[in-house]
């Protein structure tokens, strides 16, 4: 008999994550305040999204951005230019955020004080999507750049997303990117998914995005817990 002892220590920190994950989003829905956990790859158009959503939804609601970075407040800079209260989370070289974060960001930010909090998490396809972050929906973005195949490479990403925006398609001509293809693919993996093609940078497709948005916010408020 071996004298030592296996220890599955990432089933352990996944279990508890969930926990602490599910409880929050349990106070989230008891406060009505909606929570979205905004993921993709670096360069994606995450940044210049947001700025669109909060353009277009400012005058509705109270918003609050969380951008979450190894390092750097590049992009916080970029959105406090909208006037939205933002703050910058540094993980401290980790490649996600999970609930513990998560929560701290929110008492960083004022939950108490918004309608609609919008995590830009870090960049990358892979630790994000293994993380639950306690969110009332999760999004994601993916650009033409990146090609097609995307799904195929980073299915677990894809499928915890309830909302997928393919951006920058103003640029579809410039790439080898198969729209429909890549839509085939998604849907293999999330039949649920919503898919709205965007162009950040033109303005094509945000309306779709903000009225889906608008909707889901409006939905988690109405049947929020009573206690």
């Amino acid at each position: 008999m071996e004298n030592f002892r296996i220890l599955e220590i990432k089933e352990s920190v996944f279990a508890d994550n969930d926990r602490q994950a599910e409880k929050l989003r349990k106070e989230l829905k008891e406060k009505g305040k909606f929570l979205l956990n905004l993921m993709s790859s670096p360069g994606s158009g995450k940044t210049t999204t947001l700025t669109r959503t909060i353009e277009a939804l400012q005058d509705e609601m109270k918003i609050g951005i969380m951008e979450a970075d190894i390092d750097s407040d590049v992009d916080a800079r970029r959105i406090s230019e909208t006037g939205t209260k933002v703050i910058q989370l540094h993980t401290g070289g980790m490649c996600h955020l999970d609930a513990s974060m998560t929560r701290q960001g929110l008492e960083g930010l004022g939950i108490e004080e918004i309608d609609l909090a919008i995590l830009e998490n870090v960049g990358n396809l892979v630790c994000p999507a293994e993380f639950d972050t306690g969110a009332s929906k999760n999004a994601m973005i993916l650009s033409v750049p990146e090609g097609d195949d995307k799904p195929l490479k980073y299915p677990l990403m894809f499928s915890i997303c309830q909302v997928l925006l393919i951006n920058k398609i103003d640029m579809l001509e410039h790439f080898n990117f198969d729209l429909e293809a890549c839509k085939e693919r998604v849907r293999k993996i999330n039949p649920d998914i919503t898919i709205i093609p965007i162009s950040a940078r033109t303005g094509e497709g945000i309306a779709e995005w903000i009225e889906w948005l608008r909707r889901e916010v409006n939905q988690w408020n109405s049947s929020k817990s009573v206690e």
